[in-house]
């Protein structure tokens, strides 16, 4: 699975996205700031965090692991 990961420092919103290209039909606030968008079929598109330098240690940094 790809995922991509963005981060707008003016908005500081931190946004991972699975599915590029995808239509989004709806669009959750699950927790406060944090955004889950679905496609059609009720997958996972994106999760976009609000306010990401306070609620991330480091929106700068990624570290990735696979596990299993």
């Amino acid at each position: 699975m790809r995922v991509r990961i963005n981060y707008d420092t003016k908005a500081d919103t931190l946004r991972l996205i699975r599915k590029e290209n995808a239509s989004v039909t709806e669009s959750d606030e699950e927790k406060p700031g944090i955004i889950l968008d679905d496609d059609g079929q009720g997958d996972l598109v994106s999760m976009e965090m609000l306010d990401a330098l306070r609620r991330v240690t480091e929106a700068k940094k990624v570290d990735f692991q696979i596990a299993g």
